[in-house]
């Protein structure tokens, strides 16, 4: 599950994460004897029409019910099964979040939520479907990780961590689409809770997470371009964030942070508070969805709409570093 190279990454990001949801949990069933698998009437939209077929005794579906979701969730959890829950972002984070909170958080029962449709990905179902906040809801519960993967490539890495170590209750956040830029081309070595440099540079630093991760790396080359050498990170795991990570933003002057969420909440509150904390003297720019609900549309449009493109951060970067 976890080995792929360059051909293998480009017919996962053909299907796309939802579907590749899917297929990763068909794989872990085969490793776990004790492994299910829930939804809340969003077989389909997750991926597991064939997961259901082949493993009917691993799958488990209550309906639209999310708040029941997770409470029969917690039951399985505690009577020793591996479960994975799944639904779209805003019912699972803000839906269901004060069963999160109770059964996960406080309870400390280690249910893996996933995340379907974070960011704008959702697309033509508007706003009811976006996950706009959930992260900023989410990193408020004590003890909950947060995840986020750059692309399916890192998402088979994640969830086979999180099927192999029980690390209490934790969010896995999907954003993207199919057809998604693919970040990862060859096989590498992933750690919970570390974050991995992407590219080395000396200008300012570009702290991104999820589907913003491939953008930010087109982001990085139209700031070469421009004689701007950037240092890229991808942060895929927002709760708890890597130690390292403060020592990293004493080192430069200028910090960006790249996103698919709410200004609120997010990475960058995230960074932010770390900057606050830290007395760490530096810029900060964040590029991320704004504090309103915004337009429906094809995603590639949503994306351009927000400035959430390659080429739309660079320039907003570029611009950034002109007025310091």
């Amino acid at each position: 599950m976890s080995q792929f190279n360059e051909k293998i990454a480009r017919q996962w990001s053909r299907m796309g994460p939802r579907a590749m949801f899917g297929n990763f949990m068909l794989e872990l069933a085969e490793k776990h004897e004790n492994l299910m698998v829930m939804s809340a009437n969003l077989g389909r939209s997750s991926g597991l029409d064939r997961f259901k077929a082949k493993y009917p005794k691993k799958y488990l579906d209550v309906g639209i019910s999310e708040q029941n979701l997770i409470g029969v969730a917690s039951g399985l959890a505690k009577e020793g099964f591996k479960v994975f829950v799944t639904s779209f972002a805003p019912f699972l984070s803000m839906r269901a979040s004060e069963q999160i909170r109770m059964n996960l958080g406080y309870m400390k029962l280690p249910v893996n939520l996933v995340a379907l449709g974070s960011g704008v990905s959702m697309g033509f179902l508007g706003n009811s479907h976006f996950g706009l906040e959930d992260v900023a809801v989410m990193r408020t519960i004590p003890g909950l990780n947060i995840s986020c993967p750059a692309d399916c490539c890192e998402m088979s890495k994640i969830l086979n961590d999180y099927s192999l170590n029980n690390r209490g209750p934790s969010y896995i956040r999907l954003t993207g689409t199919p057809g998604n830029p693919i970040v990862y081309k060859k096989n590498y070595n992933y750690k919970f809770g570390e974050i991995i440099r992407l590219k080395k540079g000396k200008d300012l630093l570009i702290l991104s997470t999820g589907s913003m991760v491939a953008q930010s790396q087109i982001a990085c080359n139209e700031l070469t371009l421009n004689k701007i050498n950037a240092e890229l990170i991808n942060v895929h795991t927002i709760k708890p964030l890597d130690k390292k990570v403060t020592k990293l933003l004493s080192k430069f002057k200028n910090i960006v942070t790249v996103e698919e969420h709410s200004i609120i909440g997010g990475l960058h509150s995230v960074i932010a508070e770390k900057i606050a904390a830290n007395s760490i003297s530096t810029n900060l720019l964040p590029i991320s969805l704004p504090d309103k609900f915004g337009p429906t549309g094809n995603y590639n449009y949503l994306l351009n709409y927000h400035g959430l493109v390659g080429d739309k951060i660079s320039k907003k970067i570029i611009k950034f570093l002109k007025k310091k």
